[in-house]
C-alpha cells in the first residue's frame, strides 16, 4: 500500500504533462502517480504515460480510457488508487519540491501515529502567465495551523477564500465511503470534488506551505473568462448538482453549514457574473432560471443566497446593483483565477 496516490487527468497534454509528472517523482516509492490518459487523440499523451510507467515501475502507472472528461479521469484515478491518501494534480500544474517533502512527512506522521486524518489542506500559488507577482491562496485567517482540528475550530474565511481542489488531500477511503462519483463530460467538476465530501470530513490539518502551483493563462483553459461564458450551461449544471447533494440549511454543524452555504453562494455568483458579462438575453434568461430553480427547490436556501451581500448584487438594478456585481466579480476572479 502506498502513502499517497496522485491522479493526473491528461487530455492531449503532451506539451506540458512531463513537467507535472517530474515534479511528483521526488515522492519516490511512497507515492503512486496515476497518469490517466482520457482518450487523447491529437498528440502522444498516451505514449508519454506508457514511457513513464516503463521508466518508473511501481511509481508511475498509465491508465487509458475513452474520453469522459476531467471527472471521469478523476474517477478512474480514485478507482485504481492504492494509497492511504488521494490527491488530484492537473496535467498543466505542478508541485513545489520542498513543500512536497513536508506534505509527505505530515501524512506519514498520521499513518503511524494515533490520530486519523480525513483532509490535509495546503496553500496553492496562482502561476499566472506573464504575472511578476505570484498570488498565494493561504488559509492563515481561517484555519488553525499545524494541529488536528474539526469544523468547530474553523475561524473566519474572508471573501474569495475557499478550499479548492488544489488545496486538498483526502483520505482515500473517505472519498469512496461518501460515494464520490464525478459526472462525465462536464467541466468545473473540481467544485464537486471539494464540496460533496465535506460533511464526511471530521479531522483536518492545515500545513502552511505553498505546495500546489496552479497554472493559468492559456487561452483554451477552462478558466479563461470567454471559455467560461461559452460553457455557462456546464457551470449552471454543476451548481444545481451541488445543491442536490445536501440540504445545507439542515446541516447540524453551524460552521460547516455556513461554509458550504457560502460555497454555493460563490457558485451562484460565478454563474450570474458570466451571464451578465456575456451581455446576451439568452444567458440572462439562464441566470433568471437558475435563481428561480433555487427558489422552487429550496426556498430557505434561496433566501440565504438571494439576500446575502453578493446575491443582492446579482439581481439588483441600477448603479448600486452594478457596484455589488463588480465586487462579486472580483471575488469570483479570486476564486477561479480567471481573467
Amino acid at each position: 500500500m502506498k502513502l499517497l496516490s496522485i491522479a493526473i487527468p491528461c487530455y492531449n497534454s503532451a506539451a506540458y504533462m512531463e513537467n507535472c509528472i517530474r515534479s511528483l517523482l521526488p515522492g519516490g516509492d511512497e507515492v503512486e502517480i496515476l497518469i490517466v490518459d482520457d482518450g487523447s487523440q491529437k498528440d502522444n499523451t498516451g505514449e508519454i504515460a506508457d514511457r513513464y510507467e516503463r521508466e518508473y515501475p511501481g511509481i508511475c502507472r498509465a491508465i487509458h480510457q475513452e474520453n469522459g472528461g476531467h471527472g471521469a479521469a478523476v474517477n478512474a484515478g480514485l478507482r485504481e488508487a492504492t494509497g492511504i491518501f488521494f490527491k488530484v494534480v492537473d496535467s498543466d500544474d505542478w508541485v513545489n519540491k520542498q513543500a512536497y517533502v513536508q506534505v509527505l512527512n505530515t501524512l506519514r506522521r498520521f499513518v503511524y501515529g494515533k490520530d486519523t486524518l480525513d483532509m490535509l489542506i495546503t496553500n496553492f500559488v496562482y502561476e499566472k502567465q506573464g504575472a511578476k507577482h505570484k498570488k498565494v491562496m493561504n488559509y492563515n485567517t481561517a484555519l488553525p495551523k499545524n494541529e488536528v482540528f474539526t469544523w468547530d475550530d474553523v475561524k473566519v474565511f474572508i471573501a474569495g477564500q475557499y478550499i479548492l481542489m488544489h488545496s486538498v488531500i483526502y483520505r482515500t477511503e473517505l472519498l469512496r465511503d461518501c460515494g464520490l462519483e464525478l459526472p462525465m463530460h462536464t467541466f468545473y467538476v473540481d467544485n464537486i470534488f471539494v464540496y460533496e465530501p465535506l460533511p464526511h470530513v471530521r479531522k483536518m490539518y492545515y500545513l502552511d506551505v505553498n505546495f500546489y502551483r496552479y497554472f493559468i493563462g492559456r487561452s483554451d483553459q477552462s478558466v479563461n473568462e470567454q471559455v467560461m461564458i461559452g460553457r455557462i450551461d456546464q457551470q449552471i449544471r454543476v451548481t444545481k448538482l451541488m445543491m442536490g447533494y445536501y440540504d445545507v440549511t439542515k446541516l447540524q454543524n453551524k460552521k460547516l453549514r455556513r461554509y458550504m452555504t457560502r460555497y454555493l453562494e460563490i457558485m451562484m455568483v460565478v454563474s450570474s457574473i458570466l451571464a451578465i458579462r456575456s451581455g446576451t438575453d439568452e444567458n440572462m434568461a439562464k441566470k433568471k432560471e437558475l435563481w428561480e430553480y433555487v427558489k422552487k427547490t429550496n426556498p430557505r436556501l434561496y433566501i440565504r443566497l438571494r439576500f446575502g451581500f453578493l446575491g443582492q448584487g446579482m439581481n439588483l438594478p441600477g448603479k448600486g446593483g452594478r457596484q455589488i456585481s463588480i465586487a462579486g466579480y472580483k471575488i469570483a476572479q479570486k476564486f477561479f483565477g480567471f481573467n
